[in-house]
């Protein structure tokens, strides 16, 4: 009497997974079908075994590709939670982070720690950039030394940190990090300057020192072809107004500069004046974007009865201008006009356009109930911190 047939089980990658085959045990052979190529499989069996049933059962099992759950670090999330760290925040922001194999956030602790910040900053730098933890002790300290060359203090570096950690955690490359601080001091730079690009603008010290030359070098350009005669005092004024300009390309600044000088009919010397001053964050700008809203702002101001002298005026003013969008411009005028303030009172105090459409609403309700007559009076206040606005309203409410 026959035996009855025992199956076994193998397994052929199928995909990304396998497919299992239970089969029976006088499975006689499985060879490279080279007919079908090398991924190609044959399988014999004998025939008593082709009128056997057989049973397949497909099954899926993790691979190590972008579809498959992580595994989860619990040693990392324990430490984060003992540090008091956001870890959904965390994960939201850089999520590659709880990836690694190694982090060093308890050697981050220590490290700021002994710097003087305490453990709730440390915990939020490592909620918003948790890249920190990816720094180790030596180069975290040899970060800190150059950065010291700049700073007063620890606890100004820890104050920059707080508020900006990217600022201090974007690069491990301190060989550069160094090189941009030497040739920024020798252009003329401040400690003071220099401190403003580092909090507001580090990807300056993330750059390449030749594309920060190359930027340097065009606006020395600049400044000659626009009968500058101190090209160092050009170069500072542009950086500490708009720190941001350093890590925009050449030809989008140089698009903004002939941009203000052909649409308003500048001078050499209005231009220097221009961006220098009131201008100089236009230069930041999509040129696109800078041509659009002040194509938006003449459009919205001419269908108001203004003349071409009276938009140029309004716009040369307050440059800050062209950085509103069609909508929040067109909006808040439109808010302005409706409480029976007048087109020229917006062009003569363009700074109440700063502020939104709710406050705007809000300021006026609580004046015109105070008996201030925005249609004959002066309308700045509309714009004034909200300290110095409410005295004012204090005032005009006891009168």
């Amino acid at each position: 009497m026959q035996s009855p047939l025992s199956l076994r089980q193998i397994s052929i990658p199928k995909g990304l997974g396998y497919l299992t085959i239970m089969a029976p045990g006088n499975f006689l052979c499985m060879r490279s079908n080279f007919l079908f190529g090398s991924r190609g499989w044959m399988i014999r069996f004998s025939a008593e075994i082709l009128f056997k049933s057989v049973s397949f059962r497909p099954f899926g099992v993790k691979c190590d590709n972008a579809d498959s759950e992580p595994l989860k670090n619990e040693e990392l999330l324990n430490n984060l939670l003992t540090l008091g760290v956001d870890i959904d925040m965390a994960k939201k922001r850089q999520p590659g982070i709880f990836n690694r194999t190694g982090t060093n956030e308890q050697d981050l602790k220590s490290f700021l720690l002994s710097k003087g910040a305490s453990k709730e900053v440390i915990a939020s730098i490592i909620s918003r950039y948790p890249r920190a933890m990816t720094r180790t002790p030596e180069s975290l300290s040899n970060r800190w030394d150059l950065w010291r060359r700049i700073m007063t203090s620890d606890l100004e570096i820890v104050n920059i940190l707080e508020r900006s950690p990217e600022s201090f955690f974007r690069s491990s490359n301190n060989l550069n990090l160094e090189n941009n601080i030497k040739f920024l001091s020798s252009i003329g730079l401040t400690h003071k300057c220099l401190c403003r690009l580092l909090s507001n603008a580090p990807r300056t010290f993330s750059n390449s020192l030749d594309l920060n030359k190359q930027m340097v070098e065009f606006l020395k350009a600049v400044c000659l072809s626009l009968g500058h005669s101190d090209p160092t005092d050009f170069i500072r004024k542009i950086i500490f107004k708009n720190p941001f300009i350093l890590i925009q390309s050449t030809k989008r600044v140089k698009a903004n500069i002939e941009f203000l000088q052909s649409t308003f009919n500048l001078n050499n010397k209005e231009l220097l004046a221009l961006i220098c001053g009131p201008g100089t964050k236009i230069l930041e700008l999509s040129n696109d974007y800078t041509r659009r809203n002040y194509a938006n702002i003449k459009e919205k101001l001419f269908s108001l009865g203004c003349t071409a002298e009276q938009v140029q005026k309004f716009v040369l003013s307050y440059p800050d201008m062209v950085f509103l969008g069609e909508k929040k411009f067109n909006h808040k005028v439109d808010c302005l006009i409706e409480e029976k303030i007048s087109i020229s009172q917006i062009i003569e105090n363009p700074r109440i356009l700063d502020s939104s459409v709710s406050t705007l609403k809000k300021r006026i309700k609580e004046l015109v109930k105070s008996g201030y007559n925005l249609s004959t009076s002066n309308v700045s206040l509309l714009s004034w911190s909200q300290k110095r606005y409410n005295a004012k309203l204090k005032k005009l409410n006891t009168v």
